[in-house]
């Protein structure tokens, strides 16, 4: 029985991920490469021999955000029909059909940036220094003036990781499975929420623990050691999966 991931995506490219732009509530669209290289983490990614296997998803959460929905309905994940929105462009692929809920959620919106929304961290800085304030700005530590500190990150993402091991991951774990409990998850959101997410995910403080990185576009996995529900980690990487009575046939030959 294989242990429960959690998927995380990044949406894609974005003009404003393009040059360092703080892009919370602002609801911008993919770029086109934006959307090509989306197009080709899904077809590299998603399918029944890849990492996410739609039929093994117990549920995606996505954000608000028209950049993480649009991105999901460009990875192969679903079909069209099983989005609780309108589909915000013209679907580059057919989709896999598969029984996850699609649950937009506020939970796993982006980090909400206030007065430095649509601005750099440079330009963050030297406000700062301007305002008479410490220039040595970090959002792990500081938050945001108007908008969220990491405590209040902390605490809508502790939510939703307890929601995720209560509801779908502990079933999947159980000594008997129940019947047709797939328990992998897959979210698609933001950059700062995702890597935040992590660091939850793992137990740290979001200022204490080791820096994350997530591209535009980027898929990372969680899981946990020994197949333990209280041993929760990050899957550094992973090797490909291979169907062992063919490759054993192949050796016949």
């Amino acid at each position: 029985m294989s242990t429960p991931r959690v998927f995380i995506v990044r949406h894609g490219e974005t003009e404003w991920s393009l040059n360092g732009r703080h892009t919370g509530s602002t609801d911008i669209p993919l770029t086109a490469n934006g959307e090509k290289r989306v197009l080709a983490t899904g077809k590299a990614l998603v399918g029944n021999d890849r990492l996410i296997v739609p039929s093994k998803l117990a549920h995606i959460y996505v954000s608000p955000r028209r950049r993480a929905q649009r991105t999901l309905e460009l990875l192969n994940v679903v079909y069209k029909d099983q989005l609780p929105w309108e589909a915000h462009g013209q679907p580059f692929c057919e989709g896999t059909r598969c029984h996850a809920q699609v649950e937009v959620t506020e939970d796993i919106r982006e980090w909400d940036y206030g007065e430095y929304e649509g601005i750099t961290t440079p330009e963050i800085r030297e406000r700062r220094r301007q305002q008479g304030l410490d220039s040595n700005w970090d959002i792990w530590r500081d938050g945001c003036p108007g908008g969220e500190s990491p405590a209040d990150i902390m605490e809508r993402l502790d939510r939703l990781i307890k929601e995720i091991r209560d509801k779908w991951h502990s079933p999947a774990m159980a000594e008997r499975k129940q019947e047709g409990a797939n328990g992998d998850v897959l979210i698609v959101a933001h950059g700062h929420i995702l890597r935040a997410f992590a660091q939850r995910w793992a137990g740290q403080s979001l200022h204490g623990g080791p820096t994350f990185l997530l591209e535009a576009g980027g898929v990372g996995t969680l899981s946990y050691e020994h197949h333990n529900i209280k041993e929760p980690a990050i899957l550094l990487g992973g090797a490909f999966i291979v169907d062992i009575p063919e490759m054993q046939e192949r050796t016949k030959e």
